[in-house]
């Protein structure tokens, strides 16, 4: 399942909210804002009513009348002032007054006299302005007693005076709807059919009782100004929303920068790689700073970890391979061992029992059956003697001592302690460096290396019966070179020479009481020394080498 990334849900949340939330004031302000511009209207027409009441009683304490004059005052041509809330009365007035100049030659207004000082016929004409202007509310006032036209802010002024005398005698319109009902005065909704107009009107008396009024706005206004107020608010809407998408895009693109980055660095670590490292972008928050950071440590303590861990594993690896392998040695060993052992055990049991049974009446064949006894013992006793060597080489037992010595009275000391054999088999033997070669290496174990392949050349010698021993030095190392004439070793045996108890020539090998042991102890020794070593076949005879060390 494809996982969507961060940036892209914050992106759709954020477009999800914004486009309810738009939706949400579309819908209250498509149900509920007619409604509510219904409310604000009648209350704009009691307000209304109670500002006008309140000048006519005002005047009537006077002993005038407001009313007188209104009409003029009205439709006069000269500046006048609004009122911002007729409900506040004097208070709260936003004036525009004509400038009178005063007697000191200063500019001062007449409102700044105070409100007590204007004029009843100012004050009604203010708050009919104010009525008409803000609020779209047309009024007319007459007098109850004679029905003479007081204040009329209408164009159809007889049409409304019938109307409101209608109302007064009790002939109610067939369409209309009481909203809301005072002592002096109701408010409701009319339907005109000559205008095909909904009207929301307020009509009575005001607290004189001598003079009636009627006040009349249109509701399809309203009704109109709410359904562009909910267009213009979707338009709005929609535009907010693209804006702030494209806005939060890039911001979230920034904040969700290093949480990114974060994660693809989890992912590398989960593949092992410990390599790539959380770096501070240029705002990086505090937090993400701190799980970078963290991730960082994790990251290089993971990598240690799973390093220790390798390296263990790779030890116990070595320690089974081992195990296995000395239990492999070991099986071999016995079965190696038992082998060799059965050829001589059972010539020495076969000579004994003759010796038993008294089958060598003879001196002489006593003696013989004796020395073949002896014979077979000593090789035995040799060949334990090298499994024994053999063994603790394998087996790591045997440290290698590094010491310097001289090569060349090495090889003298072992071709003089085989001179009577040399003698015996009539072989020449040629070692022409005198030359001290001094080389580093384990003196004793080296002596047997060089025996080893001295021995093995001498059992093999045909022909001219010739061994010829070398040493050549470069700059690091001295190379030793066994010869022997003779025949060549078949290409296929020479990888196993090497091996435990191999024998080319087993009926050969013993002849001179050879066991295959004594190459696998050369094999161990220089593998201890870390040393290169082999063997080949030349056009005459064959060649074994070994290289030892010479820097001082």
């Amino acid at each position: 399942m494809r996982h969507r990334t961060l940036k892209w849900k914050f992106t759709v949340t954020f477009i999800s909210m914004m486009a309810l939330a738009v939706t949400a004031t579309w819908c209250i302000n498509n149900w509920f804002l007619e409604g509510y511009y219904q409310n604000y209207k009648i209350g704009v027409l009691e307000k209304g009513y109670h500002a006008i009441d309140t000048i006519v009683l005002e005047e009537k304490k006077n002993g005038g009348s407001a009313l007188e004059g209104a009409e003029d005052e009205l439709n006069s041509s000269a500046d006048f002032f609004t009122v911002g809330n007729p409900d506040a009365g004097r208070q709260n007035r936003g004036r525009n007054y004509p400038e009178e100049e005063q007697e000191d030659g200063s500019s001062e207004s007449p409102g700044a006299q105070g409100s007590s000082e204007a004029s009843g016929v100012a004050k009604l004409a203010e708050v009919v302005r104010y009525l008409r202007d803000t609020s779209n509310i047309t009024l007319l006032i007459c007098d109850s007693m004679n029905g003479n036209i007081l204040v009329s802010s209408m164009k159809d002024i007889q049409v409304m005076k019938d109307r409101v005398s209608q109302y007064i005698v009790g002939r109610n319109a067939p369409h209309r709807e009481i909203l809301k009902e005072h002592e002096n005065y109701m408010i409701q909704k009319t339907y005109d059919p000559r205008t095909k107009t909904v009207y929301l009107e307020s009509w009575g008396f005001f607290s004189d009782n001598g003079t009636i009024f009627i006040m009349t706005t249109p509701l399809d206004s309203i009704r109109e100004s709410a359904a562009i107020s909910n267009r213009f608010l979707m338009y709005v809407g929609i535009a907010v929303i693209l804006v702030s998408s494209v806005i939060l895009y890039f911001i979230t693109r920034r904040v969700t920068a290093p949480i990114h980055e974060l994660s693809q660095l989890s992912e590398k670590m989960s593949n092992l790689d410990f390599e790539a490292k959380y770096e501070d972008t240029k705002h990086p928050t505090e937090e993400i700073s701190t799980l970078g950071n963290s991730m960082n440590v994790l990251s290089d303590k993971l990598r240690d970890t799973i390093g220790e861990l390798k390296a263990a594993n790779i030890q116990l690896q070595r320690d089974i391979e081992e195990k296995t392998q000395i239990d492999e040695m070991r099986k071999e060993f016995i079965a190696n061992v038992s082998h060799e052992l059965k050829t001589p055990i059972a010539l020495i049991q076969g000579y004994a029992e003759g010796l038993t049974e008294g089958m060598a009446e003879e001196k002489e064949s006593r003696d013989y059956y004796c020395e073949v006894i002896m014979d077979e013992a000593g090789k035995m006793n040799k060949m334990v003697k090298q499994l024994l060597t053999l063994t603790a080489l394998e087996f790591g037992n045997e440290q290698t001592v590094m010491e310097r010595f001289n090569l060349t009275e090495l090889i003298q000391g072992v071709i003089s302690a085989a001179g009577l054999i040399l003698q015996q088999k009539q072989i020449n033997v040629e070692f022409s460096c005198t030359e001290p070669l001094y080389v580093w290496g384990d003196e004793f174990k080296i002596e047997e290396v060089v025996t080893n392949y001295f021995n093995n050349a001498l059992n093999h010698a045909e022909g001219d019966k010739k061994v010829i021993i070398r040493a050549e030095r470069n700059e690091e190392e001295v190379r030793v070179t066994v010869f022997n004439t003779g025949r060549p070793i078949p290409e296929a045996d020479i990888p196993n020479l090497w091996t435990k108890f191999f024998k080319v020539d087993k009926a050969r090998t013993r002849e001179y009481g050879g066991s295959g042991i004594g190459l696998s102890i050369v094999k161990a020794i220089m593998d201890s020394h870390h040393k290169k070593y082999g063997v080949r076949n030349l056009e005459n005879g064959v060649e074994f080498w070994f290289t030892l060390d010479c820097r001082a």
